[in-house]
């Protein structure tokens, strides 16, 4: 078991609400982006919006099918998860629902945002990275 070992660099990316308007700590904090994590080969390339999750960029860019839908099914049961099908989909525990994985395909790349504190994130990340593509 695995967990993806950014925690703290995430952490070091948000701000207190009392330092959302201080612009010389935003550029403190943008600094760290010029050396980033890498997962599974996989670099961080940014947080999600809403959820500050980490996002990676795969190395393809993917395009739903049938062929990787059922693949993206077979990896949530091998992970105990299932999978919400919303804007794009997303992989939840079955035991309490909690959102692990989402993956994000986009006209020009493909992110995967995954929970940083989920045990087996290294490799649902790597499962993802390898099984999805065509």
């Amino acid at each position: 078991m695995t967990k993806l070992e950014v925690g703290s660099y995430v952490a070091s990316m948000k701000a207190a609400p009392a330092q959302v308007r201080d612009r010389e700590l935003f550029l403190e904090r943008v600094r760290l982006r010029d050396e980033v994590p890498t997962v599974a080969d996989l670099e961080l390339v940014g947080l999600g919006g809403s959820c500050g999750k980490p996002a990676f960029m795969l190395p393809y860019v993917l395009r739903w099918n049938e062929k990787n839908t059922l693949a993206l099914e077979q990896i949530a049961r091998d992970f105990n998860c299932f999978v919400e099908y919303g804007a794009y989909p997303h992989l939840k525990l079955l035991d309490g629902g909690q959102e692990v994985a989402a993956v994000q395909d986009w006209s020009m790349v493909t992110l995967v945002f995954m929970r940083p504190g989920y045990d087996l994130g290294v490799e649902l990340l790597t499962r993802l990275r390898d099984d999805l593509k065509d």
